[in-house]
């Protein structure tokens, strides 16, 4: 038995806390369709910015003398994995797309 993609990117956005497991953001549970995915994209991009934000607020406190090192390290690592992630669904967006362009009718 084979994982599918679309069972692949449920399960990774169920475990990054990017998805659900509700009928709007579960591509499966959606029938795939493009409102399931948007949905799903625009869940990421909200979580990239909350943790950007965070990470911003904890180096302020720091600077400010009044937040731990270790909460600022920690914050601006979630922060850049987040980042990382969504530059990385993009690219792949952005390439799925050019070869869907390319395809003869």
């Amino acid at each position: 038995m084979s994982i599918g993609a679309l069972d692949a990117m449920s399960a990774y956005g169920r475990v990054a806390g990017i998805g659900g497991t509700n009928s709007k953001t579960d591509p499966i549970k959606s029938g795939g369709s493009a409102g399931g995915f948007g949905a799903m994209v625009e869940d990421m991009v909200t979580g990239t910015a909350d943790q950007l934000r965070t990470a911003e607020k904890a180096s302020a406190q720091q600077v400010a003398g009044k937040g731990d090192l270790i909460d600022v390290v920690t914050a601006i690592g979630a922060a850049e994995t987040a980042l990382d992630t969504m530059v990385a669904v993009r690219d792949r967006v952005v390439n799925a797309y050019s070869d869907i362009m390319r395809m003869q009718i």
